[in-house]
């Protein structure tokens, strides 16, 4: 399956193009083979190793390819296309992958023919170029506050995840944590940064339905003294801090000679006063809570409880800036640039909880917060892991439909539109390109072909009554439903995908393939280290039981 790379030795050895052709095309529909399983409701999980020894259980396409370790480049490249469909909308990482290994697949034929590649590309982009049109046109504007509607879009596109038992417990939380943390840009555009402020925290104990969407923020800590300091204030005034409160330290070694025994003690007096002024210009304020991304010395611990005032240290700095954002607090640098409007009051409630085994401080009940943390609980780790990975996929789709309110349909219903369009104008491509273009159009089918594989439906007859429905243009809402595996209207079913992601899975596939396909040699640098002592005989190597369990399921 794995193509040979061709490494630099004493001579240059090169493959002429089609022969390199041939191997990228092998590998990367190894790769499409790998997690072609994995589309669609009834798709099947992929148990993992990773290098750490840890075992992974999922079906999302990205986290499958991501612990891949593939010597051929064209594979690699394959790789790449999950991540950054991954990162840009966060959804279709495994259609993607389908999508552009049926893209080569289908040109094959042609290289063999001689075509050149660039005859092909071009080709193809027509065909994309296309296909958008076809998406432009059949897609359906929805109202974004409608929240049933973008329910039911969530849940559709989780729907192919191993969370999707679990009802719409995923899709509401994805879709609070969105609306929570969105901000308006003015002209009708939302910002959503999901990476920045929304904090997805895995506490294994309890039960799935215990998860929830804080409305503020919540940090692994407690309070530095905690039998002192109050753990639940209400309407606390929270102060943010950026730096530490202790006594500087010399930057490098500093010697003080001391001559009279009372000069000692006027150094300590020094250190405490330090100290003190700066408690004291944070206690000017009447904060309830001070929280520091740094140290906290014991004696300022003494000056803040003995004032009745909580205190946490060492906090992330990413956890800090939610904070802020949650209770509208400043990040303060120096406590002498304090002032009242950096006090944070907009916070309806400071609590430190024991889950578990461990205190986590929650600062929730926040007027109107912009930043929010996802509580998960869940049976084991590894099920937290996969429910995290789903919501992430969730809250991606939200966001996308948030940016961009348009819907198309799912279940390899917009693919076969997009097929039958293309077959049609297939006929007014002029010259040689029309037969790529053609291919191009019968490689959309590589989706719903899969989606049927995967239901255990009969394949060919049910493709062939979907392109019959397809070709008269009837109904583009008509696709499989990836539960029975039966022909049906995707509206009816409220099976949706968003616009979004679809145009960037159809992009990034036609772009990866035509990119693919204009590699014509694959020459590597790598020189190959020869081992020490490699002169000597090579010891008789014997096999144990045990070397069966480490050798590599696939080949390099």
């Amino acid at each position: 399956m794995h193509a040979p790379v061709l490494v630099l030795k004493d001579s240059l050895k090169r493959e002429s193009g089609t022969k390199v052709h041939h191997a990228n095309i092998q590998a990367s529909k190894a790769v499409a083979d790998i997690i072609r399983t994995t589309l669609g409701p009834r798709s099947m999980l992929k148990m993992l190793l990773d290098a750490s020894g840890g075992i992974v259980v999922t079906n999302d396409g990205n986290a499958i390819l991501r612990e891949l370790d593939l010597a051929h480049p064209a594979a690699k490249s394959m790789i790449e296309l999950s991540r950054t469909q991954d990162e840009e909308v966060g959804d279709g990482t495994t259609s993607v992958i389908v999508l552009a290994g049926e893209m080569l697949h289908v040109a094959e034929a042609f290289i063999e023919k001689n075509y050149h590649p660039t005859v092909i590309c071009r080709a193809y982009n027509k065909a994309l170029e296309d296909a958008i049109a076809v998406l432009d046109k059949i897609a359906m504007s929805i109202d974004v506050k409608d929240r049933s509607t973008v329910l039911g879009l969530v849940k559709s596109c989780i729907g192919t995840k191993f969370t999707s038992q679990f009802g719409d417990l995923i899709a509401d939380l994805a879709i609070d944590a969105t609306t929570t943390v969105g901000v308006d840009l003015g002209q009708g555009l939302r910002e959503v940064d999901i990476k920045k402020y929304i904090k997805v925290e895995k506490v294994p104990g309890g039960q799935l339905e215990d998860s929830k969407v804080l409305k503020g923020v919540m940090i692994n800590k407690d309070v530095v003294a905690p039998g002192k300091m109050k753990r639940k204030i209400v309407n606390p005034r929270i102060i943010l801090l950026d730096c530490p409160l202790e006594y500087k330290k010399g930057e490098n070694q500093t010697n003080a000679e001391l001559v009279r025994e009372e000069d000692w003690e006027v150094l300590l007096k020094m250190e405490e006063e330090y100290i003190e002024n700066l408690c004291m210009q944070i206690l000017k304020f009447k904060p309830d809570l001070v929280i520091t991304e740094k140290g906290l010395s014991d004696l300022a611990c003494h000056y803040l409880s003995k004032a009745g005032v909580s205190a946490i240290r060492r906090v992330r700095k990413t956890d800090n800036n939610r904070i802020a954002k949650a209770s509208r607090a400043v990040i303060v640098n120096r406590p002498d640039e304090l002032q009242e409007s950096d006090v944070g009051t907009g916070a309806g409630l400071f609590e430190v909880k024991k889950i578990g085994d461990e205190f986590f401080t929650f600062i929730v009940d926040c007027k109107d917060p912009k930043a929010c943390t996802v509580l998960l609980r869940g049976a084991s780790k590894d099920l937290l892991n996969e429910v995290e990975r789903n919501l992430q996929d969730a809250m991606s789709v939200a966001r996308n439909i948030i940016k961009n309110p348009k819907l198309v349909p799912g279940g390899g219903a917009t693919e076969l539109t997009v097929s039958a369009t293309l077959k049609q104008k297939s006929s007014s491509v002029e010259g040689i390109e029309k037969w790529p273009y053609e291919a191009a159009a019968i490689a959309f089918e590589a989706i719903p072909r899969t989606l049927a594989q995967n239901c255990g439906v009969n394949v060919i007859r049910t493709m062939t009554a979907l392109q019959g429905k397809h070709a008269n243009g009837e109904n583009a809402w008509t696709g499989i439903d990836g539960n029975t595996g039966a022909i049906a209207d995707m509206k009816e079913r409220k099976i949706w995908d968003a616009y979004n992601v679809k145009a960037q899975t159809f992009k990034t596939a036609i772009e990866a393939a035509c990119m693919l396909l204009r590699i014509d040699d694959i020459v590597s640098g790598i020189k190959k280290k020869q081992a020490p002592g490699a002169g000597q005989a090579p010891k008789p190597k014997v096999e144990t039981e045990a070397d069966a369990d480490g050798e590599q399921i696939l080949p390099d």
